[in-house]
């Protein structure tokens, strides 16, 4: 929960991601302005809002009743409204430089000067559309999965024109409405989340292209398989537990193969030796290798209550 309500969060942009964040910053306690350019859209934004409070409620995954929550995001009938009084404006318009430059020099010029303006961009990075605002020192990416009140990972990246005490903040707010900020060192297109998901995606189109599989068939593997697993451990994890001996046995043992699949698709990207140790120490931090065992039997009794769960509920293969 945020620690002070006092601040107002001002949401740019009314539809899927800006009512999402609505959801979080709302669940949290913060009082919420949404202001959408289409009218129109902000009474139906509202609404939607309140049906997903709902059924947080009714999952148990609210500290109070939905309506009291509801009840702290209000419409902005001008941006400028929703900016006023702000801490943290949020925008959540399309993904086109034009439209994010155009209205980043809004948000700078209305916003109160110690707000933060973060762009919730899915590939963009905030210096290609906000280098030249006077305010640029106070503008980061915040890029959230989606839905952001399910999947509380954000992305906290910012330019190198970010004042560091900005990202801190962005990322102290974020984390205090119950999200998991990740700070990207450095700018890069699509940030971490897209290009792993680009990753797979794109060698998914390649199967598919290939004749290798189908599209069903690839959504098994990875919903029933490698999603399944990864919803308990990340994939350096993954693999870690895989192989007795941890990350380092893997790397020597599957390296090669790794990077004859990357060679096949041009890409030559082999897993290096500084590069293996530099991955292996910082998972031996994690976890020791005398603690390997007990850390493979927590994933394995994590995966059994996923299954057990999803048994329960009548998950839907399809």
């Amino acid at each position: 929960m945020l620690t002070d309500l006092s601040p107002r969060v001002g949401i740019v942009g009314a539809g899927s991601i800006g009512v999402a964040f609505a959801v979080v910053f709302a669940r949290a306690g913060a009082a919420v302005r949404l202001f959408d350019a289409d009218a129109a859209r902000v009474p139906v934004a509202l609404r939607e809002v309140a049906e997903r409070l709902a059924k947080l409620e009714a999952a148990a995954l609210l500290d109070e009743a939905a309506a009291a929550a509801a009840a702290r995001v209000t419409a902005a009938a001008t941006l400028a409204d929703a900016l006023a009084h702000a801490a943290l404006v949020i925008e959540c318009a399309p993904e086109r430089v034009d439209v994010k430059r155009a209205l980043f020099g809004q948000l700078d010029a209305l916003a109160p000067a110690d707000a933060i303006l973060a762009s919730a961009s899915s590939a963009l990075p905030v210096s290609s559309f906000a280098e030249h605002l006077p305010g640029r020192q106070r503008c980061v990416i915040a890029h959230p999965g989606n839905p952001p009140y399910l999947i509380p990972v954000i992305e906290i990246v910012p330019a190198p024109f970010t004042d560091p005490a900005v990202a801190d903040r962005a990322a102290a707010m974020f984390a205090q409405a119950g999200m998991k900020p990740v700070r990207v060192a450095k700018e890069i297109e699509g940030f971490v989340f897209n290009r792993l998901q680009g990753a797979l995606l794109r060698e998914a189109y390649c199967l598919v292209r290939d004749g290798v599989a189908s599209v069903d068939d690839i959504d098994t593997v990875v919903r029933d398989g490698l999603g399944l697993r990864w919803s308990v451990v990340g994939p350096f994890e993954t693999v870690d537990l895989n192989t007795r001996g941890g990350i380092a046995s893997h790397a020597q043992k599957m390296g090669p193969a790794y990077e004859r699949m990357g060679a096949e698709r041009g890409q030559h990207d082999p897993w290096t030796p500084d590069l293996v140790e530099r991955v292996a120490a910082a998972r031996r931090a994690a976890l020791p290798l005398d603690a390997w065992s007990d850390r493979v039997t927590w994933r394995d009794e994590q995966l059994t209550a996923l299954v057990r769960a999803r048994r329960e509920r009548g998950h839907n293969d399809r």
